[in-house]
């Protein structure tokens, strides 16, 4: 929800700032065709208006951040934008699952890891002499 000022009223700075981003990042969100650009109002017949932006621009840049959360790339998000103006659930499906499947890889390459990691650090408590397990690892990973 927008706080202090009226939706209809936000610049390009308070729109990063209900995004939780920078400005540069909404311009590049821009750049990349996610968020619209919005026309500069006509100030006394000689354009050069700041440019505003509404709620949908907020739902959108907010999209966007989650989305990236959870590991969608740009490319990725773009389509799912591009897919909500359709009633094609089943490639937004289709989008989940495979990223489902990437974090469910990425969670297994996470938990060897740690199991890794667990069994050098016992390695590196048990007090033998010689080098640390951990150290020797990482210097011949």
């Amino acid at each position: 929800m927008v706080r202090s000022q009226a939706v209809q009223e936000l610049t390009i700075a308070g729109l990063a700032r209900e995004g939780g981003v920078g400005v540069e990042t909404v311009r590049y969100y821009q750049r990349r065709g996610l968020l619209e650009t919005p026309d500069r109002p006509d100030v006394g017949g000689h354009g050069g208006g700041m440019r505003r932006y509404g709620a949908d621009a907020i739902r959108r840049l907010r999209f966007i951040r989650s989305a990236q959360a959870a590991g969608f790339t740009l490319e990725q998000i773009g389509e799912l934008l591009a897919l909500d103006a359709t009633d094609d659930r089943a490639r937004v499906r289709v989008l989940a699952k495979e990223r489902i499947a990437a974090l469910d890889a990425r969670i297994k390459d996470l938990e060897k890891a740690r199991a890794s990691l667990r069994r050098l650090a016992r390695e590196c408590g048990s007090g033998a002499a010689g080098p640390c397990p951990i150290l020797m690892s990482f210097d011949h990973g």
